[in-house]
């Protein structure tokens, strides 16, 4: 091979490398654009979980108590929340803030927040509805009216003397299960029911919650 021909293929091969570089190159190029582009279209709330994620909506439930209406925790629910303002908002006995929402005729939501956080929802849904919220008491009725308070405690099962005049038989039914009967005037007034779920009533302006852990409070 003289100086010539060497020095040709030399040139070749370099063209050939240097062609092999730039297709690379535009290869690396490609896929960096593509993966800026695919991060450019993603939602900055898919990094993270959002509210509705992560939200359990109750801690309490909801129904004649927790449970006249039941405590609602769904998604939908949550959703439902998270697209609408509240009615009217009210503070609670210990600070919290009650967003009530009116869903319909004596239909409505009560959310508990406090500091960002939902601590509980529940609803009333043609009765009335109550939650122990650990020591506060929450009565929803079935005209959207909230009522709160502490203390009053008493521990079934027995009979015990409550606000307004009114008495409440006690007993248990089961595990998380119990029953109370309210008496006015010797005679039964009203019977509530905690199963699964706290349980609330407005007896004529004096507001029961019977809770599932036995415990009966009113407040007038």
């Amino acid at each position: 091979m003289n100086s010539i021909t060497a020095v040709r293929t030399v040139r070749r091969r370099t063209l050939r490398v240097a062609a092999a570089a730039l297709v690379v190159a535009a290869g690396l190029t490609l896929t960096a654009c593509n993966d800026s582009d695919a991060n450019a279209s993603k939602p900055a709330a898919s990094a993270s979980h959002s509210g509705a994620d992560s939200a359990t909506g109750a801690k309490g439930s909801g129904g004649n108590g927790a449970n006249g209406s039941d405590a609602k925790v769904g998604t939908e629910s949550a959703a439902a929340d998270e697209a609408a303002s509240p009615d009217r908002t009210e503070t609670l006995a210990d600070g919290s803030t009650g967003e009530i929402y009116e869903l319909g005729e004596q239909h409505y939501r009560l959310k508990i927040v406090n500091d960002g956080d939902v601590l509980a929802t529940f609803e009333t849904n043609g009765k009335d509805a109550g939650l122990d919220a650990n020591g506060m008491y929450v009565v929803l009725t079935m005209g959207g009216e909230v009522q709160s308070w502490m203390g009053g405690e008493h521990k079934a099962p027995g009979t015990f003397e409550l606000a307004g005049g009114w008495t409440a038989k006690v007993t248990k039914v089961g595990e998380s299960h119990y029953r109370a009967e309210i008496i006015g005037h010797g005679d039964v007034m009203g019977t509530m029911e905690a199963n699964g779920h706290d349980a609330g009533l407005d007896a004529n302006g004096v507001y029961i919650v019977l809770s599932t852990r036995g415990v009966i409070s009113a407040h007038e």
